[in-house]
């Protein structure tokens, strides 16, 4: 039977309902427009149910147990392993089981509509959707579409993976038996979170990285964490290739890695990286497909708005936001920029706004540029903002940098023989901060101080009167404002 075909318009129409597309969806319909969101799994996305919210409910349990085992006093009344049954317990709440009811039911009183299933652009302004109820819908935006389809994963060309079952971080994610053995192929963010996690939730576990591990942080930072995770038990092997996987007679996998060694497990996690969505969306229809052999991106300029897509030279249209938009792919970061698209494409729809926004201005998304915030909720934490001293020298600074070990008052009430790290990186012409780095248990809070500093691009020596309290691990602040010389 040939499906119902549904004519409707909005001033604007947003693929994708994760936290960033919801977030562009609220902005323009505070800012008086009507908007609909095409969503064709869970409102709420990759977050909610299988990035964010479930890694750092398996994560925080092993943190929190482990931080009552350094404490003297605390450390004599804790077990020493974790309840996995309560841990996934507490994970499946946080997912709220895998069901949007209560997010939808926001999108309801948000005043946004919702048609669940597959969107692509047709033309501009014009977007198509084959809906999950049987019809199909033919979509027009009076002012703007936006794309906040997130980002899917990476598979690494290694021999006989697409012929053996392995899991991507959502599988590792809402797991609902913990592996007694188990191999992590990636040393970024989400492969080193999760090793560490299923490693306290009684797995073996051993990482494959190609290169380093954490390599886009400070060496020393990254040292921690990886001592982090010796100390739980995880096998490291960096620098290493992954040459084949093969499923044994028993269901087992067996891996070969450069050099000839093997590692056998019983689930293998393949977690090396992602890149934005963009397949299927119909971006050849505006003259923004892929050229050969490459995957399509985007480029963007500070409110969300793509380059070169066709009928943008009268007025623009298309938008793209978090990871789709293959900025920062961050959870907060595409939210960022959700906000600030949304309220450009409001300001532009009255006439507020032409041209490029005032940098810092709430339709600009500045922050990409010099203030993205980045945590490792691993046990040390890593917590990061702004630019490394690598960076600011590439991009033309007058650079230099402070470091300390975390070792003052407060860290030592912390935990006992707390380990941990600091870095500041600064701009000597202007003498304000340009990025901080910090590694140790809990330095995550830290870390928005240290944003708005680069952020407001507050001087040194006003920095140097935020006193922080004592005694806290903030008092690493002054420690490393006093060895700069202040």
């Amino acid at each position: 039977m040939t499906p119902h075909v549904v004519e409707r318009g909005f001033d604007v129409i947003v693929i994708g309902a994760g936290a960033a597309g919801e977030n562009v969806a609220d902005r323009v319909v505070q800012g008086g427009l009507t908007a609909v969101l095409v969503e064709a799994e869970l409102v709420g996305g990759e977050c909610s149910y299988w990035a964010c919210m479930p890694s750092k409910a398996l994560l925080r349990p092993g943190t929190a147990l482990h931080g009552a085992q350094t404490v003297p006093g605390a450390s004599e009344a804790v077990t020493q392993t974790l309840d996995v049954a309560a841990v996934l317990k507490s994970r499946d709440s946080f997912t709220s089981k895998w069901q949007d009811d209560s997010q939808v039911q926001w999108v309801e009183d948000a005043g946004i509509e919702l048609i669940r299933g597959h969107g692509w652009i047709t033309a501009p302004r014009a977007v198509e959707v084959a809906g999950l109820d049987g019809n199909s819908y033919a979509l027009t935006a009076r002012h703007a579409v936006v794309l906040a389809n997130g980002s899917t994963p990476n598979r690494p060309p290694i021999d006989g993976l697409s012929e053996v079952q392995y899991w991507g971080t959502r599988e590792a994610t809402s797991v609902k038996e913990i592996p007694e053995r188990l191999a992590v192929l990636g040393g970024g963010v989400a492969g080193t979170e999760l090793a560490q996690a299923f490693a306290r939730l009684g797995s073996a576990v051993t990482l494959v990285a190609r290169s380093g591990l954490l390599r886009n942080f400070p060496a020393e930072a990254a040292k921690l964490v990886a001592a982090g995770l010796r100390a739980d038990g995880v096998e490291i092997r960096l620098d290493t290739g992954t040459r084949s996987v093969r499923e044994n007679d028993n269901g087992s996998l067996t891996l070969t890695l450069d050099g000839g060694d093997t590692v056998t497990v019983d689930r293998l996690l393949v977690s090396t990286g992602r890149h934005p969505a963009l397949e299927g969306l119909g971006l050849e229809s505006v003259g923004l497909g892929a050229t050969t052999g490459k995957a399509p991106t985007l480029s963007t300029d500070s409110t969300g708005l793509v380059h070169g897509a066709a009928g943008s030279d009268d007025s623009p249209w298309l938008y793209a936001v978090g990871d789709a938009a293959g900025n920062a792919l961050l959870t907060h970061q595409g939210k960022y920029e959700a906000r600030a698209t949304g309220a450009a494409i409001a300001a532009r729809a009255k006439g507020e706004l032409t041209g490029a926004p005032e940098a810092w201005s709430r339709c600009a998304q500045t922050a990409n540029e010099h203030a993205v915030p980045n945590v490792v909720f691993t046990d040390p934490e890593l917590a990061n903002v702004g630019r490394s001293v690598e960076q600011a020298r590439k991009d033309g600074y007058n650079v230099s940098s402070v470091e300390l070990p975390i070792a003052v008052a407060g860290s030592s009430l912390h935990a006992k023989n707390y380990d941990g790290w600091a870095q500041l990186v600064i701009d000597e012409d202007r003498k304000v901060l340009l990025g901080a780095t910090f590694a140790g248990p809990d330095v995550a809070e830290l870390l928005h101080a240290a944003t708005i500093a680069v952020v407001g691009q507050v001087p040194l020596d006003r920095l140097w009167h935020a006193v922080p309290s004592y005694p806290t691990i903030s008092e690493v602040w002054l420690r490393l404002l006093e060895k700069y010389g202040l």
